[in-house]
Order: C-alpha cells, then structure tokens, then sequence
C-alpha cells in the first residue's frame, strides 16, 4: 500500500494530470471523453467552483460520525463506487481489484452491465463486501431477465437502472481515434458469458470478437426505454431500484409515483449529452420535488472530498464516485483505488469537522455560501 500511496498526489484533483502519464491514448482517450466538445463535463466542475464552504468558528468536535444507512445499505460513509465500464483500459485486473478495493474500505461497490469481468467474478473479487448492480437495460428481454437473475444469485443487493444511455453520445475523442473497446471484446464480459447472449453468437468470443462486439451493439442501445417496461424489472427483481441518469424534478417526480426506491441525480459525467445542465445544478430542485419520499443520491464531478461536502450540503444522502479511483488504478492498481477513496473520505470527514459538525447529516444549504 505505501509504494502505491506514494504515487497518489495528496491533492485529488490532480489525480487526472498524473494518471494521464501511465495512460495509453487510447484509454485515456475513452476514459476523458466528454460528449461533443466536453461543455457538459467543464460544467460539472465549474458548478462546484461556485459554491464555497462556510468557515465556522469554535470547537472542532473530536470525532465525525459519517456513517450512514441507504435503502436498507449501512455505509461507513455516504460514498459509493460509480460503476465503471471497461476497467481493464486502466489496469488488467479491473473491476476484479476495484471491488477487493470497496471490500476492503467497506464502501459498497456499483457492477458495471459494461464490465471487462463477468459479474460473478467480481462478486467473489468483492467477498462478503456491499455490491449493487447498474444495468444497461437491453433491447433483449430474455437477456435482461438474464442479468437480473445472475446479479441476484451473486449477492448483489440493489438494481440501479440507467437512464441516460439508451445511445451513446456523440464522443469525438473516441470518433477521431476511431475505437471501440467493444469490439475487442473488451468491456462486454457480462454478455459473453450469459447463456442467452451465447445464442445469438456465431463463434465464442474470445475466438471471433469482432461479430461479438457487432452483436452486443444491436442489444445494448435502447432508445424506445419507457415507464411501461418497468413491471419487466419488478417480475425479475425483488430488492430495492434505483434510477440513474436523473436530471428534472419532473422526472425524480415520475420515479416516485412508479414507487421507484431512489433516485441518483447524474448527467453521466458529461460523457452523453453536450450542453446539458450541470449535475450539481440539478440536484436542489430534485431534492425540494421529492422531499422525504426517496432518498438522492449524487454522480458527476465529485473529485474531491470538499466536492462530497457541498453535494451532501445541497442535499444529497450519499454520492457515487468514478473517475478519481479509475486514476487510482491506472496509477496504483488495487492498492491505488484504496488509497484514492480512502483520502477522499478522509478529506470529507476533515471539512465535516472544520464546519463544526459531528456527522455529515447535519451540513445543509446554510453550510455553503454561492459565488458568481
């Protein structure tokens, strides 16, 4: 842990400058990419450049309570780790040393449907730890109810639906290198290994990954996603679902009156719709829309542990972090990805008490001051 600790800057946000130096162009091509020319995730930041947090005077507690329980989840702290796909651009081990990562922190860990290790591999990676499944919903129902059952039968407790990919967007750094992970079979392992995907090939995989890759694009985009295909989910999944990819409070509105469990506010990184609105900036309205009825979850653009402290602030019950732990395996592997979500957590449990708090949950929007 101290070799990989010593290549992890104290200071998080300068976690993607140093990543960017291990990283082949073409991961760092895909992992960086924005959708059109990345307005969406300069917003991100730039939103939570404008909110500052409050100085306060006066005892400093003596310990920080941020412990904190999600739809039945007890968390150590209210931060979670985003599902990533594709995980092997940044180390080989992937998704496998990112959940052993979670297990060992205690943090629960989100598998990617566009995983580059199947799910019950990862699920043994993760041992006894807290694991969620985010499911790319397929064009495919017989693959769905697939995924679902295997997700279910390899402990993981919570569904979380997204919303926000049902094509992907339009990511010129990947277009102008002209590649496609997926069609090196890489970042499709959950659908080579399922039994009603194996059908529809002509050869396995590993053998022609080309028409792999070609048959997963025909399953994998679903723009036609709708409310009415939800009874599909609720036959096929008993535990709690979480919708992804949130952005109006008509929408956070809708999940509560389909008695959806939670909702994650979160415009996908910025990686699929240009000039959309900032993820912070939607998160208070979506939070007075539904008030108690749900919980709010956070993604897109927390880099830091101050970025956690003005999402909890504006009203999120947790977040989910992505990018900063991808760099922490670029740079450190498993080893890496701890010593990121470790700092981060660490660093939020310092503002937390700098504000004269004794758990998270009491910041609210009075912790904050908003700049220009």
């Amino acid at each position: 842990m101290a070799t990989a600790a010593a290549t992890i800057p104290k200071d998080l946000s300068r976690l993607e400058a140093q990543a960017a130096g291990v990283l082949s162009p073409e991961a760092l091509a895909y992992i960086l990419a924005g959708a059109g020319d990345a307005g969406t995730t300069r917003a991100n930041a730039a939103a939570f450049r404008r909110w500052k947090i409050k100085p306060r005077k006066g005892r400093r507690p003596r310990k920080v309570d941020l412990s904190t329980t999600i739809l039945g989840t007890r968390m150590p702290a209210p931060v979670l780790f985003a599902p990533v796909g594709v995980q092997t651009l940044a180390h080989p081990e992937g998704d496998l040393a990112t959940a052993r990562a979670a297990a060992e922190l205690g943090l629960t860990y989100l598998h990617s449907t566009q995983a580059a290790y199947k799910m019950e591999d990862v699920a043994a990676a993760n041992g006894d730890g807290s694991r969620w499944y985010q499911l790319y919903w397929p064009t495919d129902d017989e693959l769905t109810k697939s995924f679902l059952r295997r997700a279910k039968a390899a402990g993981y407790t919570h569904l979380v639906i997204t919303l926000d990919t049902t094509l992907l967007g339009w990511r010129p750094r990947d277009l102008d290198r002209g590649y496609s992970p997926f069609l090196e079979n890489k970042g499709i392992a959950n659908y080579t290994s399922d039994p009603v995907f194996q059908r529809k090939l002509v050869a396995p995989a590993n053998v022609a990954p080309l028409p792999a890759g070609i048959i997963f694009s025909g399953v994998f985009q679903n723009p036609g996603l709708s409310w009415d295909q939800l009874p599909l989910i609720r036959s096929s999944w008993d535990g709690p679902i979480l919708l992804k990819g949130i952005q109006s409070p008509l929408d956070a509105k809708l999940a509560v009156e389909h008695k959806i469990d939670g909702i994650i506010v979160s415009n996908h990184g910025g990686r699929q719709v240009d000039g959309a609105i900032a993820s912070l900036d939607a998160l208070r309205p979506i939070v007075k829309a539904v008030g108690n009825e749900l919980p709010v979850l956070f993604d897109s653009g927390i880099r830091t542990g101050r970025d956690v402290f003005k999402a909890l602030a504006l009203g999120a019950d947790a977040v989910l972090v992505g990018r900063p732990y991808l760099y922490g395996l670029a740079l450190g592997g498993q080893a890496g990805t701890h010593t990121v979500m470790q700092r981060l957590v660490d660093e939020l449990e310092t503002e937390v008490r700098k504000a004269g708090r004794r758990s998270h949950r009491s910041l609210s929007r009075s912790s904050l001051i908003r700049t220009p």
